[in-house]
């Protein structure tokens, strides 16, 4: 098995040797010549689900180099395994880190600042018979608002910087790993991940949804990290995480439904997951200094996690925010069109509408 995990990566290094050094018009090939037929792509709101290698270079790949160039790949971790949810046995591959690039031309209208951005990202492939069959692509969107001065949320509880990768700087698992590390791994994963879907039924039905310290702390190092999404932020040792994030998740969503995940696997001292969705909440109101709206919406998540001795120290997530806004009826992007006079507001027909003057003082009138 590890044989094949190492094949599944070359596969997916060869793929990002050709796409980074390719021109933009040679993209759409590398994608042809990298992919499977019926290639199936999964990336952040705006772009959602693409199929085809072609549609993908064209909606996506082409306009992030047209905006970002010359683009440097940073990854922080690299890593393969076989996956224990959805197809089970099935060998994926993920990488983590930032991309750089001078941000010259607008990306989805965010104005573009011509000084470096760093674009985080979050990428799981899942690779056949030599060949990337199915791509899942987060990235914090809302991190390059932010970078380019038009940060569309309301102050973040934890703090907002350009995250670094693993402490022990031992991230990128090109060679084979001990398969006992990956699965002492996983399965410290998975008992965090069953001690959360047990606060959340206990929660549920008791209307507490504060989570006991002492339950974290079974699977935590105290000094851990947890670098959330631009709109969270990031929060160091257990306290501040359950204050700055776990907390006011736990208090202002409610009706929370665990959906699974569509990869979940280890190598090593390294796990990760993601989830189309993972969950489904009610935002009540207070998260992330929001209004509640009383409407269940998705969250896709992306989980990268390093294991250090029998707990893990750090975490990085990856929240599909604007999906989720989205199903709520907000959309920052729309949003900062408008306030840019790209996109105009739009109200209904109001030349369509009776207008009707009031006649006496106690006629109720209204904008």
């Amino acid at each position: 098995m590890s044989e094949n995990f190492q094949q599944a990566k070359r596969v997916v290094l060869d793929y990002y040797d050709a796409l980074d050094g390719a021109g933009e018009k040679e993209i759409d090939e590398v994608l042809r010549a990298h992919t499977a037929e019926g290639y199936h792509w999964r990336g952040m709101h705006p772009f959602n689900e693409i199929a085809g290698a072609e549609e993908v270079a064209e909606r996506f790949h082409i306009p992030l180099r047209q905006s970002f160039a010359p683009i440097q790949r940073r990854p922080d971790v690299f890593l393969a395994g076989a996956n224990t949810r959805g197809e089970v046995g099935d060998t994926w591959v993920c990488q983590m880190g930032h991309l750089l690039g001078l941000f010259d031309q607008p990306w989805l209208d965010i104005p573009p600042t011509r000084k470096m951005c760093f674009i985080r990202y979050a990428e799981f492939h899942r690779v056949e018979d030599g060949q990337i069959a199915e791509t899942a692509f987060f990235t914090d969107i809302i991190s390059v608002m932010r970078q380019a001065g038009h940060y569309p949320l309301p102050p973040q509880t934890g703090s907002s910087h350009i995250y670094p990768g693993p402490r022990t700087h031992d991230g990128l698992l090109f060679d084979a790993q001990d398969p006992a590390e990956g699965k002492a791994t996983m399965a410290l994963v998975d008992r965090m991940i069953d001690d959360l879907i047990w606060a959340n039924e206990v929660g549920n039905a008791r209307g507490e949804n504060i989570m006991p310290r002492s339950v974290l702390a079974e699977c935590w190092h105290e000094d851990m990290i947890w670098s959330g999404s631009e709109g969270i932020g990031a929060a160091y040792t257990i306290d501040r995480y359950q204050q700055q994030h776990q907390h006011p998740f736990r208090v202002n969503l409610s009706e929370k439904t665990f959906n699974g995940h569509v990869a979940r696997f280890a190598e090593g001292n390294y796990a990760c997951f993601f989830g189309w969705p993972n969950l489904t909440v009610t935002a009540d109101g207070g998260f992330m200094g929001l209004p509640g709206s009383g409407m269940p919406a998705d969250m896709r998540v992306v989980d990268v996690y390093r294991r250090d001795g029998d707990k893990l120290a750090e975490n990085w997530v990856f929240l599909d925010l604007l999906n989720w806004l989205n199903m709520q009826g907000l959309d920052p992007l729309a949003r900062m069109r408008q306030l840019l006079g790209i996109e105009e507001f739009r109200s209904g027909d109001a030349e369509g509408l009776a207008w009707i003057r009031p006649e006496s003082p106690g006629s109720v009138g209204g904008e």
